[in-house]
């Protein structure tokens, strides 16, 4: 029975891809940020013998502690938050915020899980980034950068563990837009700041106009796309470098950054 670790999955994407895991052979760690979200998945899933849920705020060296503990043959990287704003003037304390939780931490896991994955010269990590993090979106900066951040690392990492010759396996994840409630988070906690000082104050209105349009139009309410990538990632005797979906947006992300140039 395989052990898979997924960190931040208390809803959307990865509950839905744990939903069809559950019916198979693996034993899952389930993760969430805090107390609150534990007893809701604990309850949840309580029925599931194959199931164990934790709480493990990412940047919390007492929590991470305890998967140190763990020996983990597939990691799911999925903890995320977003902070939006202009890049002129985003409060950097949001921007630290950012990619402590997206990166910093990610890679945090990463290196706590490989030990034993080294150790039995076998493992799988696979690392959700996003769209977000190839084509450039205005007011998303801080999130988009953290999602480049982590392509790029991902990347590297690849390379490197090619040198140890080991059966460990890595790859991303690269969503479009869907419908999990993540989106209109992100999107609506810049306005917390900028409607109180902000050189785009004027332009707030049309701003969330756009934003708003642009989620109405393009945001997926049905994950059975992603979800069936993430699935074959998992499953996957050899994986790809990367898998994407929904494919619209793939093609308009591809199509987008040639406008670009």
């Amino acid at each position: 029975m395989k052990i898979i670790l997924f960190t931040g999955a208390r809803s959307g994407i990865q509950a839905a891809v744990i939903e069809q895991l559950k019916k198979k052979n693996y034993h899952i760690y389930l993760t969430v940020h805090n107390e609150k979200q534990l007893k809701l998945v604990q309850k949840y899933y309580s029925d599931n013998k194959n199931i164990t849920c934790l709480k493990l705020d990412v940047t919390n060296k007492e929590d991470l502690k305890q998967l140190e503990l763990l020996d983990i043959d597939i990691l799911v990287s999925n903890a995320a938050i977003g902070e939006g704003g202009s890049m002129a003037e985003i409060p950097m304390r949001l921007v630290r915020s950012n990619f402590e939780t997206n990166v910093f931490s990610y890679f945090t896991v990463i290196q706590i899980v490989l030990k034993k994955m080294i150790q039995k010269k076998t493992g799988k990590i696979i690392n959700m980034a996003s769209l977000a993090g190839l084509v450039p979106i205005p007011y998303l900066g801080s999130y988009s950068a953290t999602k480049a951040s982590i392509i790029k690392m991902t990347e590297a990492l690849k390379l490197e563990l090619k040198d140890l010759q080991t059966n460990i396996q890595v790859c991303l994840i690269e969503p479009g837009l869907y419908d999990t409630g993540f989106n209109q988070v992100m999107l609506e906690n810049k306005y917390t700041w900028m409607e109180i000082d902000s050189y785009f104050q004027h332009q707030i209105s049309k701003i969330q106009k756009r934003e708003n349009l642009v989620c109405q139009i393009m945001e997926k309410k049905n994950l059975n796309s992603i979800v069936k990538q993430i699935l074959k990632a998992i499953e996957a005797k050899k994986v790809k470098a990367i898998y994407r979906a929904p494919l619209l947006q793939v093609v308009g992300a591809k199509l987008y950054l040639i406008f670009l140039e």
